[in-house]
């Protein structure tokens, strides 16, 4: 019993000491370092992307990108070429065609088994493909443009710890069910 006096005795004085210390509220403050921002840099970077695909990726110093662009307009470069090329072959056959008097030479093994009407059908489907081809290359060349663009604009955009949304998830100690939240934090 003198046993339980003194353990009980023990926990209350170190509970009022504890209870009667000074606590000190420590402030940190944060070294802002303002970096400058370089107003014409998204500038140079659609310039430089204008001239040479790939070349604002650099810029930006996204070097993973570049594969990326010259895969695009090297695809669509590709398909051009090989549209044109089958247009030019059906031209060919029909201008061939046109000089013997609208004969069909049947030795030929590509054209040899086809119509007029249907060397005409090719010919007007490579020449649409080919024309939607070189669209879509000049399409893919202005998106590499805006992308560096507006990638050098993003690389100045603050982001830091001052202001962010966050997950929260804990666990209901009552119920034990996962409580999903967000937390927003904007510190000055």
């Amino acid at each position: 019993m003198k046993s339980f006096l003194y353990i009980f005795i023990l926990l209350f004085l170190g509970t009022t000491f504890s209870v009667a210390q000074k606590r000190e509220l420590k402030i940190e403050t944060k070294d802002i370092v303002k970096s400058d921002i370089n107003p014409l840099s998204p500038a140079k970077a659609a310039f430089y992307s204008a001239i040479l695909p790939g070349l604002g990726q650099a810029y930006n110093k996204k070097y993973w990108k570049i594969p990326i662009v010259y895969g695009a307009i090297g695809a669509g470069v590709y398909f051009i070429m090989d549209n044109n090329k089958k247009h030019h072959q059906y031209r060919d056959e029909y201008k061939k065609r046109l000089a013997n008097g609208g004969a069909i030479d049947t030795s030929d093994l590509t054209y040899g088994k086809l119509s007029t009407e249907s060397v005409i059908r090719g010919q007007k489907f490579y020449q649409k493909n080919r024309d939607l081809s070189v669209l879509i290359t000049a399409g893919l060349y202005i998106l590499n443009i805006v992308e560096a663009n507006v990638d050098a604009h993003l690389l100045q955009f603050n982001v830091n710890d001052d202001l962010s949304l966050k997950p929260d998830l804990h666990t209901n100690p009552y119920t034990f069910n996962q409580n999903v939240g967000f937390t927003l934090t904007y510190q000055f």
